[in-house]
């Protein structure tokens, strides 16, 4: 059965991605798949082999989200099948389509085509990290060697490490590239021991020009392939091959041996921290748009505000936004937005109870005024606003009895919070200095 919506849908992710990569790409691995079900719920897809199955949702899964159905998890709902003609072992098409794959694909250089620097966002907290990035990416080997990026989940480490893997193969097509997980190289240390050809791996990754390696951190409490990836990652260093390296923590805090640590700081160690408020409103306006999705600024605030630890959370937030406004036809405001991004903003949420005088100290450091004077009677002008700035955070902020909380300002009363608060969230919709600041004291507060 095939649902004509859906149906549709499906033409248009082909349409969209056969405008954005290359004829030979496109005509390789996205002409074969052929649709073969489509329900409001699920479709089924057939591709002649698993290689076209894993290129598919490895470097379009994110577009897919955004046509196709989706599983409760976010996750695109199709379903695989393998087609019957490639099955076979004698099949005229299949046996010369099968053979050139199977033989490169240990070592073929897999790179998410969306990831490249064009469309990575750059903000204060990444700015030195990408321009490092950049800089090792036009000269490999003889600029930072190696380069380490450490920091959070989802903060677009991995959006770098490919974007140098794109650059490097754009602009020095002789080099010699590999991108892996640390998981990756330790199956194929697993998978060439079994098949007693581990000096031939040694030979791949030892003639290497450029190697990028992602999530060190899972080669801790692992000797045995700790020690071959350091005596790899050694024989590169003294060829002066480029080595980029990612992590969640820097060197010194991964349990590895002093050796391994050594080497990776060699060379530079770069932090990528979490993307202050105007970077992550850029990114929602950068990721809506090219899903085809206009989010009002007001709107994009309102979701910077309430995701800020992880850019893979504000990805999923589009793809929610993008899949109702698809289906539903419905223009986003606030109250939409909150109720479809409910569960992602209760995750974001920070656990730690906040106390007035948290916010007091907070208050007082952004306004330069002194926490005394938030509590006493003056009525001077950046004095007045500090003190309300405070009331509309401690009424937002905890989860008490408004009494209670106006008491602890020096004795008010709960009309006089209750006056602040309607006057702050008024003025916070139109004064956009205002609303920086009240973020940024919110921000102070929860970090």
């Amino acid at each position: 059965m095939l649902d004509c919506e859906v149906k549709n849908s499906w033409a248009q992710f082909i349409d969209f991605i056969e405008s954005r990569c290359s004829s030979a790409e496109f005509q390789n691995w996205i002409a074969p798949i052929q649709l073969i079900e489509a329900t409001p719920h699920e479709i089924q897809l057939e591709v002649p082999n698993i290689f076209v199955q894993e290129y598919l949702l490895d470097n379009f899964k994110d577009v897919l989200c955004n046509f196709l159905p989706l599983k409760g998890s976010g996750e695109p709902a199709i379903r695989f099948s393998i087609s019957a003609s490639q099955k076979q072992e004698n099949a005229p098409v299949s046996a010369p389509q099968e053979k050139p794959e199977k033989e490169p694909s240990p070592y073929e250089l897999k790179l998410n085509h969306l990831y490249v620097f064009d469309n990575f966002i750059e903000g204060p907290s990444n700015q030195f990290v990408k321009s490092a990035a950049v800089g090792v990416a036009a000269r490999p080997g003889k600029s930072y060697n190696p380069l380490f990026i450490h920091g959070g989940v989802g903060l677009g480490k991995t959006h770098l490490l490919h974007s140098i893997g794109h650059y490097v193969s754009e602009h020095h097509k002789k080099l010699r590239i590999q991108a892996i997980t640390t998981e990756g190289f330790i199956n194929d240390i697993v998978d060439h021991l079994r098949n007693k050809s581990i000096d031939k791996m040694k030979r791949f990754y030892r003639n290497l020009d450029v190697l990028l390696v992602d999530d060190i951190q899972f080669l801790q409490n692992r000797l045995n392939f700790e020690e071959e990836f350091c005596n790899t990652f050694e024989s590169l260093l003294n060829q002066n091959k480029q080595i980029v390296i990612t992590s969640d923590k820097p060197p010194a805090q991964l349990k590895l041996s002093e050796r391994m640590v050594a080497r990776m700081e060699w060379g530079l160690v770069a932090h990528m921290g979490v993307p202050d408020l105007e970077t992550r409103v850029a990114i929602i306006k950068h990721k809506s748009e090219s899903r085809g999705l206009n989010i009002p600024n007001q709107i994009a605030f309102f979701i910077a505000e309430h995701i800020y630890n992880n850019v893979r959370q504000i990805e999923g937030a589009i793809n929610r936004l993008s899949a109702h406004s698809r289906l539903m036809s419905n223009n986003l405001n606030e109250e939409i937005v909150e109720k479809i991004l409910s569960e992602m903003f209760q995750s974001s949420a920070p656990n730690k109870k906040i106390s007035v005088e948290e916010i007091l100290k907070s208050v007082a450091a952004v306004f330069e005024v002194r926490i005394s004077e938030i509590k006493g009677e003056s009525r001077h002008k950046e004095i007045a606003l500090a003190r309300q700035v405070a009331m509309y955070l401690a009424k937002e902020m905890i989860d008490d009895s408004l009494m209670k909380i106006a008491a602890s300002f020096g004795g008010k009363t709960h009309s006089t919070l209750l006056h602040a608060w309607k006057k702050i969230t008024d003025q916070v919709q139109m004064n956009e200095t205002l609303r920086r600041q009240v973020q940024m004291v919110r921000r102070n507060i929860e970090s």
